[in-house]
């Protein structure tokens, strides 16, 4: 493994530590007894006077004066600053804690533990003066160091930020360490699903858990994720959708369940896809989706000002209003607003030559149903910013929906459109099994034209509905998509933790050979190489100035005397050959 100075630099001293028995990664448990935010919010303004206070933190920056040092540390709410003097550390004469430990052996980004009692500084800054300081873990790699400054107009400037955004899905454990907005979206993601939680408990809905792994996928339609029971030599699905287990539920007497639930579909990535995702899905008997409409407004509502105290949420360039009533419309009447054109009447050869002319991209697998759908996505799905509901879908797009009480050809369906972006979908459940069974039939044909998304058909859930599930009301909302909009990201990835992505590619080391070809000279390698410059990529894209430099302090403290330094124009060939 090639590692860079600063890696090496702190292996070593972590190796140091362990010589003079300070253990870098002790295993007893240490008493935190106060956060950094509960210093800041309450030193001044509740005149709390924190006297025998005990934190742990994360070392963020550090000034050292002799035998004082100003440092930063953060911890999970914040950061405040720390004032560290050799003699109240070190009260005896052994001052190795200080001299050695504190201001040689410890880095950015180790963790510690102070106590002491909290002070203004004459500039004014709340402060930690520490009494005792002890070393919790000692970090082996280097944080990026994001620096701040103030340009003219007070605004602040961020340097060297860690924001590309691969890296920053990937080392999500380093985006949230350096970049403190991101913690804030994650905590407002548990708030909104906490909010949902207590809205549905407390109308006595049951949170229940129904299996993951199925030996029929339905629910939706999408590809599912394929695997293999060894003991069972059977092939099992992840989940597309919990929905046909949760009806089963209503079956069985229930009349409200609920389950926030990890679903997976086998199909594209885009900022608004991922594979697995998280999903809220409600079953309600005895309602229909008149009501259901009712309920998301009135809960989404609820979120909104849980998150934000109005319910007036920043989303990119817009500001959505949550506040009831919705906008409501029905499908085909979106579809006639938006492009001038009635489609209710047109059959799978009218609708094929309608969407043809509005260049709405098509194919010979889709039914009727697949077109309508990609008609309204192309067309309006985009354009509706403001919470909006889309009811009355045709039921060739709808195969678990019951069919509209008064108009032909429909089914009793809606789905809730924000920031142009399908948030949640629900139905007047189907509940005649012998529709349902038409309806799966007509899914399977669809199948056998090509159309991958297909539903299969489930027999045993055609045979819980045999014995009669009463007439409920169903709704799906995406965790994940409602997150972005309640905390304005602009991408899927930015609401997941550890989003899916493409295999990490491993940069290929570069040889001796590399470095001639770019036009390093032989003697000049094994200073690059220490510097951690370990690919041809790395020294392309490094500064000229400061890799001369770094050069040639490199040169002199490796003691490389016969080794003649670079000049800055032998240095500006390497990057631009």
């Amino acid at each position: 493994m090639q590692l860079s100075e600063q890696e090496i630099v702190r292996r070593e001293a972590r190796k140091k530590l362990e010589e003079l028995g300070v253990d870098p990664y002790p295993s007893e448990l240490y008493q935190v007894n106060v956060s950094a935010r509960e210093i800041h919010e309450n030193y001044e303004k509740q005149k709390i006077d924190y006297k025998n206070i005990s934190i742990a933190g994360r070392l963020m920056s550090r000034r050292i004066m002799g035998s004082a040092a100003f440092a930063e540390i953060q911890d999970s709410t914040g950061r405040i600053q720390i004032y560290v003097r050799r003699d109240d550390i070190c009260a005896g004469e052994d001052k190795t804690l200080y001299n050695t430990v504190f201001k040689k052996l410890l880095d950015i980004g180790d963790i510690i533990g102070v106590k002491g009692y909290v002070f203004t500084t004459q500039t004014g800054e709340i402060s930690i003066h520490v009494t005792e300081l002890k070393v919790l873990t000692k970090s082996l790699r280097p944080l990026p160091i994001v620096k701040e400054t103030k340009d003219e107009a007070g605004n602040i400037v961020k340097h060297d930020a860690f924001s590309d955004p691969e890296l920053r899905y990937r080392q999500r454990y380093v985006d949230l360490i350096v970049n403190s907005h991101v913690k804030d979206t994650f905590i407002k993601r548990t708030k909104l699903v906490n909010s949902m939680r207590e809205y549905l408990n407390e109308r006595g809905y049951l949170e229940v858990e129904t299996p993951i792994l199925q030996p029929l996928y339905g629910g939706a339609a999408a590809k599912p994720f394929k695997t293999h029971h060894n003991t069972l030599d059977m092939t099992l699905y992840l989940r597309i959708a919990n929905e046909l287990y949760l009806k089963r539920l209503i079956v069985g007497g229930f009349d409200g369940v609920y389950e926030f639930s990890k679903d997976f579909r086998n199909e594209g990535m885009s900022r608004f896809h991922n594979p697995e995702f998280t999903q809220v899905e409600l079953y309600v008997a005895y309602k229909d989706y008149n009501w259901m409409m009712d309920l998301v407004e009135e809960m989404i509502e609820k979120v909104a000002m849980d998150l934000h105290g109005t319910t007036k949420v920043q989303v990119g360039n817009n500001v959505l209003d949550f506040k009831r009533p919705w906008k409501r419309f029905t499908m085909f009447e979106a579809i006639e607003h938006f492009t001038g054109i009635d489609i209710s009447e047109m059959d799978e050869a009218e609708l094929r030559k309608t969407a043809k002319e509005l260049d709405v991209p098509v194919d010979e697998t889709m039914g009727k149903g697949k077109l309508i759908d990609e008609i309204f996505g192309e067309k309006c799905e985009g354009q509706l910013i403001q919470p909006t509901f889309i009811t009355d879908y045709p039921v060739e797009m709808s195969p678990l929906a019951k069919k509209h009480r008064t108009k032909e050809g429909l089914v009793e369906r809606f789905e809730a459109i924000a920031n142009g972006k399908e948030i949640c979908n629900a139905f007047s459940e189907l509940n005649d099994p012998i529709d349902q069974r038409k309806r799966f039939e007509e899914q399977l044909e669809l199948g056998k034209r090509g159309d991958e998304e297909a539903m299969t058909l489930d027999e045993d859930f055609l045979r819980a509905l045999e014995y009669g599930m009463p007439p409920t009301a169903g709704l799906g909302v995406g965790i994940d998509r409602l997150s972005m909009i309640m905390t304005n990201s602009n991408s899927i990835q930015d609401v997941l933790f550890f989003p899916q992505l493409r295999p990490e590619k491993k940069a290929k080391v570069a040889t001796a050979e590399d470095y001639k070809k770019a036009g390093v000279r032989e003697d000049l390698i094994p200073i690059i190489q220490k510097l951690g410059i370990t690919t041809i990529k790395q020294l392309k894209e490094s500064n000229p100035n400061k890799l001369f430099n770094d050069v040639c302090g490199m040169r002199k403290k490796m003691k490389l005397n016969d080794v003649k330094n670079p000049d800055v124009e032998e240095v500006k060939g390497w990057i631009e050959a």
